[in-house]
């Protein structure tokens, strides 16, 4: 029997990111099959690259990381040149990442007491083979490479790369990719070449690589006594540096990818969401966000995309896309039920932090299509509530953030059917209707009575139709069914409810008590689903793993609903889990008991940077802090005191409105904010 195409696992990968490119490595910087390789575009440029003492044995030892953050990779070649049992000479690869370009440098250094004479041997295979087919576990052929004294070269329709090195080697050989060396080191002496793999699309990248000197927020910055939550925020700053990219129709506009190595491209949700986290560092990454996705707003009715007008997309890739679910997603698809209401917010969010007015009133036109959208097409049974069902046949089942086929569940583990209407993605329509209402009024465009009677209307249906009561007491349900039955399981979703003004303050007490009762907090963040459901599953994608991104919307929606004693053990419970992925956290992680494992366990097929779960690092720390800002009105809010364990610390690189502002904690915990001049401060004790 042969053995099934299996998704490949990434949890011990060592992975660098300059989008649109990544390298996915060995711990000791092989490039050796499964999912491993130098990719661009979404295409993989190097399937492996060896290099080896022929005949030596070559034991790796450290994998560690210089000044500049970048991987370098020690291998001992044992019993070369030794007199004692003390190793004498070592291969160091040291490798730069840039976007379409991937630099080794190789240094063999011989600190024996004899000469060293080894061959040292290059092997490199390419495949460009596609991600969704790596993703799904599938092979490609390995393609032939022609040959000429500095290296190696592959091409294929418009796709082409080469591998060169300096100084040039001794021997080519194409037909097996190898490249030799053949070297004499006496005592003390080393040798160094410098790999280099370029990768070139005939039509350039889909979405370029910004300048390298262009970063659309401030850099934050934690002092003070040393602390986990600033190894968090370092990390993660480097990693979304990693992570940006450009709208080729506007290069000065830039946004986030998603996340590496899946996802390293535009998504609706994702995209709009880490620019959303981002806000305190300046507004001018969500500024390109929302530009780059009204460029691509829908504009007709197309269920082979699900392309609606005034819909926000899902994501764009360069072809289209084979899943290992049996779903086939066009290029540019548009099956999401949320990214609208969220492009919605997040414009409203970047004009209160001090987006620019006129850059504001250019989008206007395109919130109002937003808006229609809501009421037009949302809602195709016209019972009041947002609802999705995949029209092309060949999408995805589901289109919240929980899109995986069996996500939405009831409680004894049956599936949902669609159409479902979900109770997080109400929520954002209800957040999304009030916002829109508030601009149009401050912007003298009519129709805002019409939106905020809307999204009352659609609060107390919600209240009528969503909330269910278990042994523990009443919830608001995951979601509805396609015969408007309630989806009854207790799950994550619950904290997307929060702050956006569909829940009262009775209402968002019990859903608090929900939050950080066993069942949801696993000691390292929220579990997508609650322990006692049936099909819950730690390491489900969706049916009880951990979603940094999920954990830190719920911390920022208990601060925003005044619900402070319960953003600390949540906002803990992810700086922990930073501490243990060494503060870089993946996408999602295994939802087991912080009293079952010391350490949360890897989801291991996960992305890792991932765009929300490094920005979150930036939301845990306005929610710890409960910083609010309104510069139309010139004001902003914080908390009187920070949560234990969080006093003598001093945070830079915050802004409003392109000012800086200064906030430390005292030895007591007491928040100090330094406004910029003709700001008032609101302090909530």
């Amino acid at each position: 029997m042969s053995m099934p195409e299996l998704q490949p696992f990434l949890h011990d990968a060592e992975l660098s990111v300059a989008a649109p490119s990544f390298c996915a490595a060995r711990r000791d910087g092989r490039i050796a099959g499964d999912a491993d390789g130098f990719y661009h575009g979404d295409r993989r440029i190097l399937s492996r690259l060896e290099i080896d003492a022929v005949g030596i044995p070559n034991a790796p030892v450290a994998t560690t990381y210089g000044a500049d953050g970048r991987p370098v990779f020690v291998t001992v070649l044992r019993g070369l040149a030794e007199l004692t049992a003390d190793p004498a000479v070592t291969l160091e690869r040291r490798r730069e990442l840039r976007p379409g370009r991937l630099v080794e440098r190789c240094t063999v250094r011989n600190a024996g007491g004899l000469t060293a004479r080894l061959r040292l041997e290059v092997r490199a295979e390419s495949d460009f083979a596609a991600m969704d087919a790596i993703k799904a576990g599938r092979t490609a052929d390995t393609l032939v490479p022609t040959a000429d004294p500095a290296g190696l070269r592959w091409s294929d329709g418009p796709l082409s790369a080469a591998l060169s090195v300096a100084p040039a080697p001794d021997h080519v050989c194409a037909g097996t990719g190898t490249m030799r060396f053949d070297l004499e080191l006496g005592p003390g002496e080393s040798w160094q070449a410098v790999l280099e793999c370029t990768a070139r699309h005939r039509d350039g990248d889909l979405f370029p690589a910004p300048p390298a000197d262009a970063l659309p927020w401030r850099t934050p910055e934690v002092t003070g006594r040393d602390h986990s939550l600033a190894r968090w925020i370092a990390r993660s700053h480097q990693d979304l540096r990693g992570l940006l990219l450009t709208d080729p129709l506007r290069p000065a506009d830039h946004f986030l990818a998603a996340g590496a190595p899946w996802f390293l491209t535009l998504f609706g949700r994702d995209s709009l969401w880490a620019a959303r986290m981002m806000l305190p560092l300046g507004t001018e990454l969500a500024a390109g966000t929302l530009r780059t996705l009204a460029r691509r707003q829908g504009r007709a009715v197309d269920p082979a995309t699900e392309e609606q007008p005034g819909k926000i997309l899902h994501e764009v890739r360069r072809d289209e896309q084979q899943l290992d679910t049996g779903s086939q997603l066009p290029p540019c698809y548009f099956g999401t039920a949320d990214a609208t209401p969220l492009w919605l917010t997040l414009l409203h969010d970047a004009w209160r932090w001090g987006m620019p007015e006129d850059q504001v009133a250019e989008l206007l036109p395109h919130a109002e299509a937003a808006l229609a959208w809501l009421k037009q097409h949302a809602d195709p049974d016209g019972d009041g509530f947002l609802e999705y069902a995949d029209s092309s046949g060949t999408g995805l089942s589901n289109q919240g953030w929980k899109d995986s086929s069996d996500s939405i569940r009831f409680r004894d583990g049956r599936i949902a059917d669609a159409p479902i209407a979900l109770s997080e993605v109400q929520a954002y329509a209800h957040e999304a209707a009030v916002a829109g209402a508030t601009l149009l009024d401050a912007f003298g465009r009519p129709g805002a009575d019409r939106w905020r009677q809307w999204a009352d209307d659609l609060r107390q249906r919600f209240r009528a139709r969503f909330w269910a009561q278990d042994a523990h007491g009443p919830y608001p349900v995951v979601a509805l069914d396609r015969d408007k039955r309630q989806v009854d399981s207790v799950a994550s979703n619950l904290g997307h409810l929060l702050g956006t003004g569909l829940l009262d303050d009775r209402e968002s007490a019990l859903v608090a008590r929900r939050l950080t009762a066993s069942g949801l907090d696993s000691g390292f963040g929220l579990r997508t689903l609650d322990a006692a459901t049936a099909g819950f599953n730690p390491l489900g994608y969706h049916t009880g793993s951990v979603w940094p991104h999920d954990t830190a919307i719920a911390v920022h929606g208990l601060a925003r609903a005044g619900v402070h004693d319960a953003v600390a053990p949540l906002a803990t419970g992810l700086v922990r889990a930073a501490a243990a992925f060494d503060h870089r956290l993946p996408e999602l992680f295994g939802g087991h008991p912080h009293t079952q494992y010391a350490s949360p366990v890897p989801y291991p097929a996960s992305c890792r940077p991932q765009a929300w779960a490094a920005a979150s690092a930036v939301l845990v720390l306005q929610s710890l802090l409960g910083l609010q800002a309104d510069v139309p009105n010139r004001r902003l809010r914080v908390r009187g005191h920070v949560p234990a364990g969080y006093e003598s610390l001093r945070f830079t690189g915050l802004t409003v409105a392109g000012l800086p502002i200064e906030v430390a904690t005292g030895h007591d915990g007491a928040v100090d904010l330094r406004a910029p001049e003709g700001f008032a401060v609101t302090v909530d004790h």
